[in-house]
């Protein structure tokens, strides 16, 4: 499914007037996803979605690593990344 697709289901399920309106509504709350997420405290970057699952940002540290086509040695710098657990409702589902 992509981007259009999902706001295609959201504006039939949602029953949206428009698949602008739907298309906004999709917007927003990947923007508060995404707000969310960004803020500072380890509080502040785990959301929790009961029928969905949980969304939470973790800091992966440096690391080396290996150039698959020399073979040499690199460093890879930590970096921010975002990881998903399904919920059991959506376990469950499949």
């Amino acid at each position: 499914m992509n981007k259009a697709e999902l706001i295609g289901s959201i504006w039939k399920i949602g029953k949206y007037e428009t698949k602008t309106a739907a298309a906004q509504a999709y917007d927003s709350v990947v923007a508060a996803i995404t707000g969310r997420l960004s803020k500072g405290t380890a509080k502040d970057r785990v959301i929790r979605l009961p029928e969905l699952g949980t969304f939470k940002m973790k800091t992966r540290k440096a690391r080396t690593g290996r150039n698959p086509q020399t073979g040499k040695s690199i460093k890879i710098p930590s970096k921010k990344v975002v990881t998903f657990k399904g919920g059991k409702n959506l376990s469950t589902s499949l």
